[in-house]
């Protein structure tokens, strides 16, 4: 029986994607094999030793000790592309308010609440200080090009504009996916320099932490218009402030509310809504749920933050035994573990190890059981972080 921790309100609809025969969800469970997380704070938690894996069920993992769980040999997941429908139309809605300043025009006019009949005309007068131009026409930039960013690209197309996408790290299958109409720069400054607006859609990493500030917004053209649905750290809050004050940047639409930010008339503020819809919630879930599925029952990696890809294409041989090993990426590794079981006269079915900088992760297919001596045998090579056996 497996136990799976939530410490969010988890969507039922991937729950009910745990058999209930081998499985136990709680909130509050002993010895949980993985842990089930949406917004919850992890970083500080004491994680027993019986964990062997974290799904979040969203793409960012600011909220998870991602590096201290991978040292202990603990696979953390997310689901990339879940919710990137959400995202985008959340993203192309930032889009029209940034051009058309709806939330302004709405607190203006429930202003003349009790002003009865005069209402429509003062409307009507009042409305040339909500003048905002289309987007139709007007150039997007896109910062990162992946499943949410290529799906505002290819909106944008849609909407009649032109859009300049940047993506160092631009997968194929991103790229395919993006409308023939959209152009790449090989540099940040190329979107910099051409873009009316400009959206980002990156991690946040010590690479990309405050990259919209001062010199960037600089190399912008003048009445740029940022729209931030992706993480917080990304902007500069006081060198974008400044740049609003001194009319440099038009407005700031960002999901990410500050004290600062609220105190600024061209910023709109929402509380981090870019995937708070049911569809999104659902397809998080799910995505998140056969994740750990696929890692417990058969030891495979997909869509992990601290460790590499990694699968085998077959069945666990009957009657034998899969072996889930998080090692160190160092020379030799593999020739160790086909010795132990060559001592014990045990036979490799199939075999595949991946890694990702310092850390790497084997699933090797055995004919028989390796228990007793020949696990020892496997945890006490120097290099071997944990190893899992999965018997057929």
């Amino acid at each position: 029986m497996y136990k799976i921790q939530t410490l969010n309100k988890i969507s039922a609809i991937g729950l009910e994607n745990f058999p209930r025969d081998t499985y136990e969800i709680a909130t509050d469970i002993n010895n949980p094999d993985a842990i089930l997380v949406r917004s919850a704070e992890m970083h500080g938690m004491d994680l027993g030793e019986s964990v062997k894996a974290v799904a979040r069920a969203g793409a960012g993992v600011n909220n998870i000790p991602c590096d201290e769980l991978a040292a202990k040999g603990v696979v953390v997941f997310n689901t990339p592309g879940a919710n990137a429908n959400a995202v985008k139309e959340l993203v192309i809605l930032g889009l029209l308010l940034s051009s058309r300043p709806a939330v302004a025009a709405n607190k203006w006019v429930a202003g003349l609440a009790g002003k009865g009949d005069e209402i429509p005309a003062l409307a009507e007068k009042g409305k040339s200080q909500f003048v905002g131009p289309e987007l139709k026409g007007k150039t997007l930039g896109v910062i990162g090009l992946g499943a949410i960013g290529a799906m505002v690209a290819n909106t944008a197309i849609a909407l009649g504009m032109s859009v300049i996408g940047y993506d160092p790290f631009l997968s194929v299958k991103a790229a395919l996916s993006l409308d023939r109409n959209v152009k790449i720069s090989d540099t940040l400054e190329g979107v910099y320099t051409k873009s009316d607006y400009i959206t980002v859609h990156v991690p946040q990493t010590n690479d990309t932490k405050g990259m919209i500030n001062a010199s960037s917004i600089k190399t912008m053209k003048d009445g740029v218009r940022i729209i931030n649905f992706a993480r917080g750290g990304l902007v500069n809050n006081a060198d974008v402030l400044a740049a609003l004050n001194s009319g440099k940047v038009s407005a700031l639409i960002t999901d990410f509310a500050d004290e600062e930010l609220l105190k600024c008339d061209k910023v709109v503020c929402l509380p981090h809504l870019g995937a708070s819809t049911p569809e999104a919630e659902d397809n998080c879930a799910v995505m998140a749920v056969n994740e750990l599925r696929d890692f417990l029952e058969c030891g495979e990696i997909r869509n992990s933050v601290n460790f590499p890809k990694t699968f085998l294409n077959s069945e666990i041989p009957a009657n034998g035994t899969r072996l889930c090993i998080a090692h160190k990426n160092v020379p030799n590794m593999i020739a160790q573990f086909t010795a132990v079981l060559g001592n014990a006269k045990l036979n490799i079915a199939g075999m595949v190890d991946q890694n990702k900088n310092d850390l790497a992760y084997a699933l090797i297919d055995v004919d028989g059981k390796v228990e007793g001596e020949a696990l020892k045998a496997f945890e006490a090579i120097d290099g071997v972080i944990k190893v899992r056996p999965i018997y057929k």
